[in-house]
């Protein structure tokens, strides 16, 4: 479940610090009842770009197969051994 916080709680930078290392997910900081920003860990930052360009990069090369913009296995082998006499 999302953690919400309001942004007077910042002020507590080591509490909120642990609670984004504690916590697998971001934390919504609210102003004035309305969600203003969201903070996390640079472990699930990272984590989210991860998966982010995974899912970017799967997304093309399903617009490749759809397009027909595949080429033969066995082809594309053949070709990389010759090219690198292997």
């Amino acid at each position: 479940m999302p953690q919400i916080i309001p942004i007077k709680d910042l002020k507590n930078t080591s509490d909120i610090s642990q609670m984004c290392q504690e916590s697998k997910e971001p934390i919504f900081v609210t102003k004035n009842g309305y969600g203003d920003m969201v903070i996390m860990s640079m472990k699930v930052y990272e984590e989210t770009m991860f998966m982010s360009d995974v899912y970017r990069k799967l997304s093309a090369a399903e617009k490749q197969l759809m397009d027909g913009k595949v080429l033969d296995a066995d082809a594309s082998l053949k070709a990389i051994r010759e090219k690198y006499n292997v």
